[in-house]
């Protein structure tokens, strides 16, 4: 028989387009696919360089495929730009900017339909301007 354990008082909905994510993330950094596939190609490249040769689970090699195909930016530098691009807008908070980042939407309008909690955050033309910003960081990355 499987037990559930059910806090006394937690009928929290969550809601990601109310930010409403849970306790466990209130102060959690999110990251970028873009920084997940920078992290685990380092892994890649130390135990190639350590000469350790396990071999990846079925579940790594998934992920690494994953944020192989869904990265944005692909260098460190253009993820350390776009970082701190987004950081500066202090009304953002990590959950957006890893959605912004990991999205790339082309407009406002499209950021503030895939991202509901930016609607009364940020002005469309302020929005606009970062997502601007992104896509020339995007185009010129090395």
């Amino acid at each position: 028989m499987a037990h559930r354990h059910i806090r006394r008082g937690a009928n929290e909905e969550q809601d990601a387009a109310q930010l409403k994510l849970g306790e466990e993330f209130q102060n959690a950094h999110c990251l970028f696919i873009s920084e997940l596939n920078i992290l685990l190609e380092a892994q890649r490249e130390s135990k190639d360089h350590s000469g350790e040769n396990r071999p990846q689970t079925n579940v790594l090699q998934k992920t690494v495929s994953y944020v192989q195909s869904f990265s944005r930016f692909t260098n460190r530098d253009s993820v350390r730009e776009v970082r701190g691009l987004l950081a500066k807008d202090s009304s953002l908070s990590q959950f957006e900017i890893a959605q912004l980042a990991n999205l790339c939407c082309d407009d406002s309008e499209e950021a503030k339909a895939l991202i509901p909690s930016l609607h009364n955050k940020i002005d469309d033309d302020r929005l606009q301007e970062l997502m601007n910003q992104m896509l020339t960081i995007k185009k010129f990355q090395g």
